[in-house]
């Protein structure tokens, strides 16, 4: 098995190159989507959360994501203590699908934070998805995002640069669908290579 981490800042295109990598028959696991798992009510990570943030951040008995979003982005120390309760859980949960995989299949795991957390000595191979940052914020506005949000969010990340630096290969997602679908199928070939050989 072929252990992938794309990567990419808020904006960059992860979930649309992830969906085009899952089409051409990888298995793709979204962090995000393992990070909403860990703290859902009745887990461990959600009793964690509510110790560590009080009651302020539930809603209706859910963790509300966007008001636990708006203190740790402002606060680098209260980051550090939400991504020490995660962080652990969303890899015990990535390794619990790895271990299901065959020895054949290309598992491609979308890990916004790679860099941040030195997580690239997990994986066989790196892909790093930049875009300019003007591009980026564009998208995110039309997402619904603020403004202020969205400065917040990308001081929090490291640059595409760094990002590039940790990367095997890089798609550059500046322009349509079609041209990053083009991107990702030629890159997936290359892969698939590389998962024969193993």
């Amino acid at each position: 098995m072929l252990r992938v981490a794309l990567t990419g800042g808020i904006g960059s295109g992860k979930s649309e190159a992830g969906a085009i990598f899952a089409n051409l028959g990888a298995i793709v696991v979204d962090s995000d989507v393992l990070a909403r798992e860990v703290i859902e009510r009745g887990s461990t990570g959600f009793d964690e959360v509510v110790s560590a943030f009080g009651d302020q951040i539930l809603k209706n008995g859910e963790i509300d994501r966007a008001k636990l979003a708006s203190i740790v982005f402002e606060d680098k120390s209260k980051r550090k203590t939400l991504e020490n309760i995660m962080h652990p859980k969303i890899r015990e949960k990535f390794e619990d699908i790895a271990r299901n995989a065959n020895s054949s299949d290309i598992l491609i795991n979308l890990i916004p934070l790679l860099v941040e957390t030195n997580g690239a000595k997990n994986f066989d191979r790196v892909i790093a998805i930049s875009a300019p940052v003007d591009i980026r914020k564009q998208r995110l506005l039309n997402r619904g995002m603020k403004e202020h949000e969205i400065s917040k969010r990308l001081d929090s990340q490291v640059s595409d640069t760094e990002r590039e630096k940790v990367a095997d290969f890089v798609l550059i997602n500046s322009g349509t669908l079609g041209e990053l679908q083009s991107e990702v199928e030629t890159l997936y070939e290359k892969l698939k290579t590389y998962a024969s050989n193993q």
